[in-house]
């Protein structure tokens, strides 16, 4: 009986409790396939219709229908009280030997009460009418096989993590044996499927379990018992005295059974009790390839992709507009029952003859069928398909809407249609050998899981079809020529080309996230040189590896072998060289769905991502993080387009990267403080090469007092006459820099790798520079003293005056630079050409606000002559200092928090030091008298003599050229003052957000609002639109910081 001649039958049914409710039970029993009372007990001793109880309260009564150890069940007449019937279940149920399920029933309704001991209560009510729905069909599946499915607490989601554990543990202990990994997973894969045939009925009734639990103290008899049953599942036939289906597919195929030791049986027979029906192979292939693969075993309990999540993408990229497909033909279909018509123009006169809604009829039911064989040619490709997590969601998907169309057609008295979809219209290409198999497992198992929790029959044997034309096992995006199958691209001259994808309708997935910069270690110099030559002129060498994905499947669209594709990407898809490819989707077609910024699991790891879908422009509706809106940009924002911002010349060679070491040139300030004192053979001090050196954490965190070798632009004759600095360099350094086989590691081994004499050029008049860490949670802009080196992680401004520094760190800014940054993991990153060289500061006339005097300052520091007296320029003065004077109070109250005078004194390291060197501006003289030379790299002769206060170079005699570097710095008064000071950083400052901090920065913002001449009420989106308009202004004028 099926689900739908059940409702039909019963939806009619008139009769009494007493008449109907036996032959009710029994109709239940053939559609959950479960042997009726008489037939699984005889004698009623523990399955049995009207079990004799007595009742708690006195006298005697029954329960309609008892099984021991499932339910006491309790039948009513139509529409009579359910709640009277639980009641008095209620009574029965010490002499039912207290059943975890209490089941009542009025043939209209079936309402499921849990009873388990200690648990919250849970009801489960489900509506005749409603029966189909597969939840429902599940419940009651689980009511006569499997009660503690139902019990609180047990979840799908904890069954299928045991079950991968359990098999995992199983796998590491094949693999520690030497066993090949890949035999390891091949045969377990078969342990897992006759876990699950066995559980659903598809093999014998514990006939799996009894062939292990016989077996465990024979290994030999266990592999060739377990061989048989394989070589019986392939072939159909007998095994013993039980009959097995022929299930065929690639499975089952000849292979030799791994032999086992009676430990690893155990375990089978362990796993083998576990409820294998209800595993979700959603997550169930992530967490089994976790355990199969060594290389991912250490990710076996962390988190995984939830089905809620691959819907996300699956939804608009597959099934809208098949569902928009449905609803306009089930909308036909109901003009074509109720008017003859398709489109009735609604001023029929009279109602249409007979043979009119006859022929309508017919071809109602015409279209019904069409559209059901429609959906059974719909092709899906995931061509980075992995455990096949997202085959299997999408294939569900099919299923549920195949079956809305089949029941509406029921309900509409046409005939029942079989359900065609498989998986054999799944596609997917996966390079990992351990998911390949997998993802094929994956998604018959989905299968048959859905077949069954829908009521329908098994499908014909044999019961899996060969899957090798839908599943292969290759690289998606480079591919190698071969004589025997040749290329179906045009190879390069190393023989490499671009691979085939087979043509489908949708494409969807999650190719891997693998950061530009990281794909040489990860991937190999040969592999990667290979990408690029096969991909130049269409995915930049520097984007991510995922963006190799996104541009063939742009090109599987724009050739027409695809109508829409979606697929996953780090949200620095948004930004720098990523954001091309999504240019060259706009293109050709456009993006119709869009998540920018979502968080997402990736390897067990938190991360944020995008989620982006395509076509050649067929959708009509576009929708971007849940909002319908017109368009999305290829930013993925849909106001402003900032990917449009063009850079601005006057804020070019003001912004740049650190230097990068390449090698562990960064040394503890004790080791540098020893050499600092030490002479050298050519008589120059150890602190020419030796200053500070702060990365990124250093500026989240607390400082960790480290410094530097620098041996900028010096020989290696040079180098060599700062003998400890040099010495420590070649012994860890050199080795370092000689390992790596590339040629783009400086032969210059003795130099930091990218020195940024641009930036150092840029710097040299600074006694201070910003920085801010090019990855962190919050957007941080802070000062640095010279001689400090900054590393790679830092973005370093070469400006000294508080007004840019307040404009950078005002809320104007930080904006922008979210928009037109990318992410890593969950943090936000700033590079200078996308976020800075764009940004257009405030307007303010000739120049104020760019005008510095020749040591990089301007407003919010004392300079002669940096103001001129005119009443616009006043204005413009006003407005600069008012920013100046906001960030001053600002970086004050940070610097304050961070080191709190009560608890910090300062301390002078004193050491030799050049005149001409990194410390000229520290240099002093014991003695009085002294002359001020104020030299240092970059000062000319006007700046001379202008130094900053404190920061002059004194020495007795000029010619001498060396004196003594008095340096001020910051230490902890004692132990219990360092202990607190642990934990005052910038990243718990702000995470904080105390009041103080929050009203400077509405005074800096405030300030930074007036100078553009704007609300403080605009919205993000307002701010960007407004920020824009102006780039694009100044572009054509040449200008960013302000019209000169």
């Amino acid at each position: 009986m099926t689900v739908s001649e059940f409702v039909a039958k019963w939806q009619k049914v008139a009769l009494t409790e007493r008449a109907a409710a036996q032959q009710h039970f029994l109709d239940l029993c053939d559609l959950f396939e479960h042997p009726k009372p008489a037939d699984a007990d005889p004698t009623g001793e523990w399955f049995t219709f009207e079990k004799g109880a007595a009742k708690h309260g006195g006298g005697d009564g029954f329960a309609d229908v008892w099984k021991r150890g499932f339910f006491g069940w309790e039948y009513k007449g139509k529409h009579k009280d359910l709640d009277a019937a639980y009641d008095q279940l209620l009574q029965y149920r010490e002499a039912l030997e207290n059943p975890p399920l209490l089941v009542v029933c009025d043939m209209d309704r079936i309402v499921v009460h849990t009873n388990f001991t200690a648990t919250v209560a849970k009801v489960h009510d489900i509506p005749l009418a409603e029966l189909h729905q597969p939840r429902n069909l599940e419940i009651l599946r689980a009511v006569f096989h499997s009660p503690d499915q139902l019990k609180p607490g047990v979840t799908s989601a904890a069954i299928t993590a045991e079950a991968a554990s359990r098999l995992a543990d199983i796998a590491q202990g094949l693999r520690a044996r030497g066993l090949d990994a890949h035999q390891v997973a091949h045969f377990l894969d078969r342990i897992v499927f006759c876990l699950f045939a066995e559980d659903v009925g598809l093999l014998p009734k514990d006939l799996f379990r009894r062939l292990v639990e016989n077996t465990r103290e024979s290994p030999s008899r266990f592999t060739r018992l377990i061989g048989q049953l394989f070589e019986a599942m392939a072939q159909g036939g007998d095994f013993g005295l039980d009959k097995i289906l022929c299930f065929n597919g690639s499975l089952f195929t000849a292979e030799p059974v791994l032999e086992l030791t009676p430990e690893e049986i155990e375990r089978i027979h362990a796993a083998s009790q576990l409820e294998w029906s209800a595993v979700d192979p959603s997550i169930f292939g992530t967490l089994f390839e976790r355990g199969m693969d060594p290389a991912k075993r250490a990710q076996l309990g962390a988190h995984y992709t939830s089905r809620e999540d691959i819907e996300t993408l699956v939804e608009p990229v597959v099934m809208q507009p098949l569902r928009r497909e449905w609803q306009e033909l089930r909308q036909t279909v109901a003009n074509l029952l109720t008017t003859g018509r398709k489109k009735p123009t609604g001023r029929e006169k009279s109602p249409p003859s007979p043979a009119v809604m006859r022929k309508a009829r017919t071809e109602a039911d015409l279209m019904i069928k069409q559209f059901l064989l429609r959906l059974a040619r719909v092709k899906v490709l995931d061509p980075a398909c992995g455990s096949g997590n997202f085959l299997y969601v999408t294939l569900q998907k099919l299923k549920d809407l195949e079956k809305e169309v089949v029941v509406h057609a029921t309900q509409q008295g046409f005939r029942e249609y079989l359900p065609l979809i498989g998986p054999w219209q799944l596609y997917g290409i996966e390079v990992n050998s351990y998911a390949f198999d997998l993802a094929q497992m994956t998604v018959w198992i989905g299968y048959l899981q859905w077949t069954r929790a829908n009521g329908y029959g098994w499908p014909v044997e044999p019961i899996l079809r060969p899957m090798e034309k839908n599943f292969q096992c290759m690289d998606a995006i480079l591919a190698c020529s071969s004589p025997i199958h040749g290329a179906s691209e045009t190879p390069d001259k190393s023989g490499y080309y671009e691979p085939e994808w087979p043509q489908v309708d949708f494409v969807v997935g999650n190719p891997p996230f693998l950061g530009g910069k990281k794909m040489r270690a990860e991937l190999g110099d040969e592999y990667v040189d290979k990408l690029f030559s096969v991909w130049k002129d269409r995915v930049p060498p520097e984007a991510d590896l995922c963006c190799y994905w996104f541009e063939k499947a742009r090109k599987h669209v724009q050739e027409g072998k695809c109508q829409r594709a979606g697929l996953l990407a780090t949200q620095g898809i948004r930004g720098g060289a990523n954001r091309e490819v999504l240019k060259r989707i706009k293109e050709s077609g456009d993006i119709f769905f869009a998540e920018s910024d979502r968080p997402w699991i990736l390897d067990g790891a938190n991360v944020h991502v995008s989620m982006v879908a395509f076509d050649g422009r067929e959708e009509p509706t576009r929708t971007l993080d849940g909002k319908a809106i017109a368009t999305i940009n290829a930013n993925l924002s849909s106001a402003a387009d900032v990917a449009e911002a063009r850079r601005l010349e006057d804020n070019v060679r003001l912004g740049f990267m650190g230097t990068t070491k390449q090698g562990p040139f960064d040394i503890p300030e004790e080791l540098a403080l020893q050499w600092l004192s030490l002479p050298n053979p050519h008589g120059r001090p150890n602190s020419d090469v030796l200053v500070p050196w702060i990365n990124g954490q250093d500026v989240t965190k607390r400082g960790r007092s480290m410094w530097i070798i620098d041996f900028f632009n010096m020989t290696e004759a040079e180098a060599a006459g700062y003998e400890s600095p040099f010495a420590y360099v070649t012994e860890h350094v050199r080795k370092a820099r000689e390992a790596k086989p590339r040629d783009w590691y400086r032969p210059e081994w003795w130099q930091l790798y990218a020195q940024r004499p641009e930036m150092r050029n840029a710097l040299a008049r600074c006694s201070r520079f910003i920085v801010t860490p090019r990855v962190a949670k919050h957007r941080l802009f802070v000062w640095l003293a010279a001689p400090t080196n900054p590393d790679c992680q830092l973005i370093v401004f070469a400006r000294s005056d508080d007004y840019f520094f307040g404009v950078l760190q005002s809320r104007v800014h930080e904006v922008w630079a979210l928009k037109l940054g990318t992410r890593l993991e969950t943090r936000p990153r700033y590079t200078p050409t996308t976020c800075f060289e764009t940004f257009p500061f405030p307007e303010l006339t000739d120049g104020l606000g760019t005008q510095m005097n020749a040591d990089g300052r301007g407003y919010g520091e004392t300079s002669t002559g940096s103001i001129r007296a005119n009443p616009r320029e006043s204005a413009s003065h006003s407005v600069a200092l008012t920013i100046a004077q906001a960030a001053k109070e600002l970086d004050e109250l940070r610097n304050r928090w961070l080191n709190p005078p009560e608890w910090v004194r300062e301390e002078v390291i004193e050491f030799p030091g050049s005149v001409h060197g990194p410390w000229a501006r520290y240099v002093v003289t014991e003695g009085d008298g002294c002359q001020v030379v104020g030299d240092r790299p970059g000062a000319d002769a006007e700046t001379r003599g202008h130094g900053d206060a404190g920061t002059q170079s004194k020495i007795p005699n000029p010619k001498s050229k060396i004196g003594t570097v008095r340096y001020p710095r910051l230490v902890p008064k004692d132990a219990e003052c360092a202990k607190k000071l642990a934990k005052r950083t910038l990243t718990n400052l702000y995470n904080e957000r105390p009041t103080w901090l929050q009203l400077a920065h509405r005074r800096l913002d405030a300030a930074v609002f007036a100078a553009y001449g704007w609300p403080t009420t605009l919205t993000d989106e307002e701010i960007l639109e407004k920020l824009l308009e102006l780039n694009l202004a100044r572009s054509d004028e040449g200008n960013g910081l302000g019209r000169r």
